[in-house]
This record gives structure tokens, sequence and C-alpha cells, in this order.
């Protein structure tokens, strides 16, 4: 499992470390990690090493330390090394340092701007090292003309020393211009800016380099699940388990004017493990269902008269389906774990309980917080996306329910506050349907893993915090299951479900 921080408490636990005159220390752990993690990246694209150019943009705080000694270590491997100073001073011995191996060193003015932004954009590598976590807003100045003018053009490989300049570290909010890296180094632990969107779209792959502090980090502010901690806990039938014994998940889904929901979803849950599932809904619903998916046992009955271990409910629901949104009411008021999709969204109780999922996307979140929250500070679809950390946690603080924000980086977040981040997709999961599968995939995992507490505590997870571990579990299969589907190209919603037997056994294995 990857643990991410935010800048604050990485900075923290640096003070300890510092107190007793070990920052210089820290600084050359970082900064060989990093030099190092340049090296191994330009020989995987198969680029020569001796004579590469290598351009570094120095802040004038550690961050710009940790760059130029650095580029120092890259001029001892024969790289040829420039270093554009973008304020009015340098971390002193940093400087020296590299000075002393050889580099070139240029000062950032209005003058020099644009021969600067010429030979930086003509280096195989530039360093980003101007701004690190503690910094607030973004670049200014000149600095922010460099960049805006590098982004505008043909890059070349960009690595950022510990964040982005004008990513924040702790909620991954953007603060225009950024340059987009490829690869970002950073220190100790892994930022929570960087494993949340908008901040991941420029964040690249995150290589984490230990100096020291691990054992002084506090409880982390973001988890995510990796292929072991999913195999550790996907359920398994034993050898005398039965369909019920399995779970039974009810559905409460799809609407004669979006049937295919309701088929989705039961896909998904079937796919994902569960031992029966039951639907009920409109008829002419129900008989769609059965024709695609014959296991699925169809009724029009009552919620209370429908024996299940969870619900799904919402999806391919309108405002229109009077009965559906009962059911859908019923069920998260049996006080069974729940999934709460889409149209049920908008007709459920403003607070909820940890065992009810809800899955927006950025505009049904954003609606969600409108009628929550008087301030309306998040109300807008463009605000969640801006900050997807800080919207979902408001969210599941308002609601005491459990919500996963639908996005290329899929954020869970639990009413204690416990977060997951999971990104194991791939941009062609981004169609129609793909939603309902997923909705299907958590109430599978609700029903088939919500009462087995041992497995979660087995996990190191709090049994408390087990429906944010599932809801992160089931975002990761479906992710990975995408993934698999389309290859690298496109991919319908029925392909998702189709491919994730596979993918589950794929990671069972790892067990």
């Amino acid at each position: 499992m990857i643990s991410a921080y935010t800048g604050t408490q990485v900075r923290e636990a640096e003070q300890p470390l510092l107190a007793t005159g070990l920052g210089a220390v820290l600084m050359q752990r970082a900064s060989h990690g990093l030099a190092t993690a340049v090296v191994r990246e330009l020989r995987a694209r198969g680029q020569r090493l001796y004579g590469a150019r290598v351009a570094v943009l120095a802040g004038k705080g550690n961050n710009g330390g940790d760059g130029l000694f650095a580029a120092s270590f890259l001029a001892a491997r024969g790289m040829r090394t420039t270093a554009v100073l973008t304020a009015d001073s340098a971390h002193p011995e940093a400087l020296a340092a590299f000075e002393r191996a050889g580099g070139r060193v240029h000062w950032l003015t209005e003058a020099t701007l644009n021969q600067l932004t010429a030979e930086t954009a003509s280096a195989d590598v530039v360093i980003d090292a101007v701004l690190g976590t503690g910094a607030k807003g973004g670049l200014r100045g000149t600095a922010a003309a460099l960049v805006d003018a590098l982004s505008g053009g043909r890059l070349p490989l960009v690595v950022a020393c510990d964040v982005p300049s004008g990513v924040d570290a702790d909620t991954g909010e953007v603060h225009a211009p950024v340059l987009p890296a490829a690869l970002t180094v950073t220190f100790g632990a892994a930022k929570a800016g960087l494993l949340a969107d908008p901040g991941a779209d420029h964040a690249g792959r995150v290589e984490v380099i230990p100096i020291g502090i691990e054992g002084h980090l506090p409880w982390p502010a973001l988890h995510r699940l990796e292929a072991t901690d999913l195999a550790r806990l996907l359920p398994q039938p034993r050898r005398r388990s039965h369909k019920y014994s399995r779970g039974v998940l009810g559905v409460v889904a799809g609407s004669v004017t979006y049937p295919g929901a309701a088929v989705l979803a039961c896909r998904g849950a079937l796919a994902a493990g569960v031992g029966m599932v039951r639907y009920l809904g409109p008829p002419e619903v129900a008989q769609l269902v059965r024709q695609s998916c014959p296991e699925v046992v169809c009724a029009t009955g009552s919620v209370a008269d429908t024996h299940v271990q969870a619900w799904l409910v919402g999806s391919g629901m309108g405002p229109e389906d009077h009965d559906q949104l009962q059911r859908a009411r019923d069920a998260v008021d049996s006080g069974l774990p729940t999934v709460a999709d889409a149209g049920a969204l908008p007709g459920l109780p403003l607070i909820l309980a940890p065992q009810v999922v809800l899955t927006p996307h950025a505009g049904e979140l954003a609606s969600l917080l409108q009628r929550l929250d008087a301030d309306h500070s998040l109300s807008l679809r463009s605000a969640v996306e801006a900050n997807t950390l800080g919207a979902v946690r408001h969210a599941a603080g308002l609601t005491e329910a459990t919500v996963l924000l639908k996005g290329a980086t899929t954020l869970v977040a639990s009413p204690f506050q416990d977060f997951y981040s999971q990104a194991d997709g791939t941009p062609w999961l981004a169609s129609a349907g793909s939603g309902d599968v997923l909705a299907g995939i958590i109430g599978a995992l609700l029903a088939q893993l919500g009462s087995d507490v041992g497995r979660f505590r087995d996990a190191g997870i709090d049994p408390d915090e087990r429906w944010a571990a599932i809801a992160a579990l089931a975002a990761s299969l479906h992710g990975r299951a995408g993934a698999a589907a389309s290859a690298g190209g496109p991919l319908t919603a029925g392909r998702v479900a189709d491919s994730l037997p596979e993918v589950w056994g794929k990671v069972s294995m790892l067990s």
C-alpha cells in the first residue's frame, strides 16, 4: 500500500533531524536520489548520458538547493549542465557545488528571458526545482513567464524536484502556469497532492526517495492500494460455500428511459463474484435484465421483502421514477451496506451513514454540495475539479457517508477522514455505462466483504474504515479491467465487465 502525506506532515517529520544538524545530510540524500532517477530515466529512453544537456530551474530555497546539488552530480557524469536561477539568490552551498562541477549559471531576468527559454527548451532534461512543498501559490514574474513559454512548445524530458512548481503538495490544487513533468522525484514520502487531481495531471510518474525521515511520519493523509493489497482483500469462495454465503446483492436501477444501466450494473456485480443478484424494478427493465443476465432473479416487489446482504441503487434512474426512488430510499434506510449512484443521489437524506457509498462524478458532487453547504464554495463542477481532495473530504464530512468521486484519479473519503486514491484505469473508461459497471462491482464487494471485519484487521485496515477500503478496491479492479479490455484502444462498458474475472484471477495469484 502506498502511503501519501501532506507537505506539512513531511516537513514536520524532518524537524527532529534538522534540530540535530542533519539538514545537509537530508539534502544530499534527496539530491543524489534525484540525480540517480534522472540517469535511470534517460537510460530507459535510450538517451546517451555523456554530453546530455541538463537545465535546472532553481529557486532560492531548499528545493532549488536539491536541484543544484543533483545537477552537480550529473555534471560529474559528463553531462552539460546549466542552471537558470529564477530568484535574486540561490542556495549558497548548492550553487558553489554546481559551479565547482563546471555548471554554467544564468540569472533569469526580463532581459534574458527569451534566450533562456530557448536554451532550456533545447535541453535533453529540465529539472523543475523552483518551488517546494512549503510554497503558497504558484510561480510569479519571469519564472511564470519562462514556464508559460516552455509549456507552449515541444517539451524535453521534465523531472520535477519533490513537486511540480505550482502544485499544492497538500491538496493537489494547481496554480498555473505549471511545467508538466514526466517524472516527479519526491523525498521522504509520496505527497498527497501528487495523487489527487488536478495535481496528478502534472506529476507524471511519481518516484519516492527515502531520506531517513520515514520513522517520524504520522498517520498518512492518503492511501493507494496496490496489486498485493487487492490480493489480500479479494474474497475467495471456500470449498463448502454456496450462493447465499457468498453474498446476495439487491439492485434497484434502470428505468424505461435508461434500461441498459440496470443490465450493466448487474453484469458488473456478477463479474465481481457475488453469489446472487436480485433485481427490483419496472417489468420492461426486468425483462431486459433477464434476457441479458439470466442468472439474475427479477421481481417488482419491495425492499422490505427482499433478502440481501447489500444494495445497489440509482444507476439509470431519473426524478420521474417515483417507485424506484422510493425503493432506493428504503434500501438506504434498511441499514445494510448500500452503494448509491447517479439518479439516487438527489433523493437521499442529507445525513447518511458510513456503510452508504455515494459514487458521484464531479458535476453530481457539486450538486450534492450545493444541497448540503450554505456557502456553496464547491457548488460548481469546475470548483470540484480544481480541488477534488477538498471536495470529497467535505462531502464525506457533511453526509457522514463514504464518498467515491469518479474521475481520472478516483478518490474515496470516509466520514472518519481516511482517504484512498486509485488511478489504475485508462482514459478510454470515459464512456457511457462505465460507472454502472463500477457501481455493480462496489455492490458485489459490499455484499461479500461488508461483514468480514477480520479480513480488514488482518490487512492493517481499521474495520470502521472498511467501507472506504471496499470502494477503493472496487475502483482499482474497475480500472484494471478497463485497461485490460482496452489494450490501448476504445472499449465499451460491457467489455469492462467481461474482462473483470480474468483480472481478478491474475491479482488473486499474488496472495
